[in-house]
């Protein structure tokens, strides 16, 4: 199972728009405090998450807390990683829980966590000309890809809605 986790999220609206790709993607959402903002903050709503009632998410006093009830794989996004996203294997074969771990937005994720795992700390690769991605794309970007190598699960290919035809009729 894809797991999505924000450690000390700063901002509601890159929380909100992780939300609604959540519930998109069928991934779990586990925010680990202190949030900078309340779950119910009308922020949340502004950024589409009028999809919070389908939203599979879980809060987390620290990350200890974290790491006790969520046995699994971790993977770390930081800039200082020296891997590509796309360097590893998340075909999840083996039917693990895997945990795609983003920082808060003004510092990252600490030092001191990144340490206890190097051989799964990554980046997204990018120029020099920003310091990094924003949050809540750099979330779409990696459960994306994660999703491409599980052939996307269950997620349906083809709109609901208006029928698979719609382009043609």
């Amino acid at each position: 199972m894809n797991n999505i986790v924000l450690y000390q999220p700063e901002i509601p609206q890159n929380t909100g728009n992780i939300m609604r790709t959540c519930v998109a993607t069928d991934t779990k959402l586990h925010l680990i405090k202190p949030l900078g903002f309340q779950i119910d903050d009308a922020h949340l709503k502004r950024s589409g998450v009028n999809y919070i009632d389908k939203l599979d998410y879980e809060v987390y006093e620290n990350f200890e807390d974290f790491k006790r009830k969520n046995p699994g794989i971790y993977y770390y996004f930081t800039r200082y990683g020296h891997k590509p996203h796309t360097s590893f294997d998340y075909s999840n074969k083996n039917n693990d829980n895997l945990y795609f771990i983003f920082g808060k937005e003004s510092t990252g994720i600490p030092k001191e966590i990144l340490q206890e795992d190097l051989e799964h700390c990554m980046r997204i690769p990018m120029t020099d000309k920003v310091r990094a991605l924003n949050v809540s794309n750099s979330v779409a970007i990696v459960i994306y890809e994660a999703l491409r190598q599980q052939d996307y699960n269950d997620l349906l290919k083809e709109e609901p809605h208006k029928g698979a035809n719609f382009l043609e009729d």
